[in-house]
């Protein structure tokens, strides 16, 4: 259990702890606001303070990764958002590392705004390729921080912490890692002088799940209740657990802390978050912790994919269909009409079958999901073709 300080969430004195929760609880992934159909951002100040916010996070020396979520929002329902693929050892290519298959979808589903993010960057460490999923609420803007930032974050604690021998101790960077990409949220959060846009920021928020994929391991961190699950031997193996209020340790850690999980249309901390950890939301500290769980995956020769999504998929559908679905993709049996200029790799293609299947089940919610392939073949238009001069699997 994380050891946590008793304290009062820390309110701002200009919102008020009743008029805060009053407005998260109208709709916690809510923006203030929102771009129309045209894409002309109705800006107010407090959206000028948010952008500048993103701006600063997003500062970086290095060249940015491969991102499949877009900042556009106001597209009707179902509107592709973005779609992307990467087949991997191609010549030119940063990657030293595995750089497996894999393709990416976000649509913005039902949502008046699309709140979701993810970043591909293969290669980004030495011998590991990184993926994540992130699923803000109460605006985007910290989300899109965390596509922008923690990759490269999580590369500064690496090449701080290996030791002698070259090993990494994932746990620790990791939490090192989502921990000041907290402080770097709330940091600047702080620093906007204007007092409501500093509330503003400060009542947004981000889950996380990150995958990194190296040759022989895989390693999940995560923060909330966006989901990895992996593919083993056609079984669907979960990578990560939700951090949902009612989970039993969960809540006996938020009421370790002082704070109180409400039944209010759904379990939530204080009846305002529907989620127990997440990067960000600093009036609901210390009841809501940026630190992940961090689990280390041998990888084993029947290892087929990942599935890493936001909860927009997990809502409506199960661990166990999102597997199938993905496998008969990949096998043929399942094919999907590509539109000139989409992609047509296995990965991707089965990426947008899941975010189009969790669209009729119902979802109401943004959906972003990352297929990576983990078993090396040839692969073109549905169709799983053997390389005759590779082992067979």
């Amino acid at each position: 259990m994380d050891s946590v300080e008793t304290i009062k969430p820390r309110v701002d004195p200009q919102l008020g702890a009743d008029a805060y929760v009053k407005k998260r609880r109208t709709g916690i992934k809510e923006e203030a606001s929102f771009r129309s159909s045209k894409g002309v951002e109705e800006e107010s100040k407090m959206d000028d303070g948010a952008v500048k916010l993103n701006s600063e996070l997003s500062t970086s020396g290095s060249s940015a990764p491969e991102s499949s979520a877009s900042q556009s929002g106001g597209a009707s329902d179902g509107e592709v958002v973005s779609e992307s693929e990467e087949q991997g050892g191609k010549e030119g290519e940063k990657c030293v590392s595995t750089c497996v298959p894999h393709g990416s979808m976000s649509v913005i589903g039902r949502r008046r705004a699309m709140e979701d993010a993810l970043t591909v960057a293969p290669g980004e460490f030495d011998s590991y390729d990184f993926y994540a999923v992130y699923d803000g609420h109460g605006g985007a803007k910290v989300a899109y921080a965390c596509r922008d930032r923690l990759h490269r974050l999580l590369a500064k604690e690496i090449e701080d912490a290996i030791n002698g021998e070259g090993r990494i101790d994932w746990e620790n960077v990791m939490v090192a890692s989502f921990s000041k990409m907290d402080e770097e949220i709330n940091g600047e959060a702080s620093q906007v002088e204007d007092r409501s846009t500093s509330s503003l920021l400060r009542s947004m928020g981000s889950t996380a799940v990150v995958v990194v994929v190296g040759p022989e391991k895989l390693v999940v961190a995560n923060c909330g209740d966006s989901r990895a699950v992996l593919c083993r031997r056609g079984v669907a193996v979960p990578l990560s657990r939700d951090h949902k209020p009612d989970r039993p340790d969960e809540r006996e850690r938020v009421e370790a802390a002082g704070g109180k999980v409400i039944n209010w249309n759904g379990f939530r901390i204080l009846g305002v978050l529907s989620t127990s950890r997440s990067i960000g939301d600093y009036f609901l500290k210390p009841y809501v912790t940026p630190k992940p769980e961090v689990t280390v995956w041998e990888r084993e020769e029947f290892d087929d994919f990942i599935v890493i999504a936001s909860d927009g998929l997990w809502d409506v559908i199960t661990n166990e269909l999102a597997c199938k679905i993905v496998r008969k993709c990949f096998d043929g049996q399942i094919r999907r009409r590509v539109s000139e200029g989409m992609s047509r790799s296995c990965a991707a293609k089965a990426a947008a079958m899941l975010t189009e299947l969790a669209m009729a089940q119902g979802s109401k919610d943004n959906i972003s999901v990352v297929v990576v392939e983990l078993k090396k073949h040839l692969c073109q238009w549905g169709l799983k073709l053997k390389n005759p001069n590779s082992p067979s699997h």
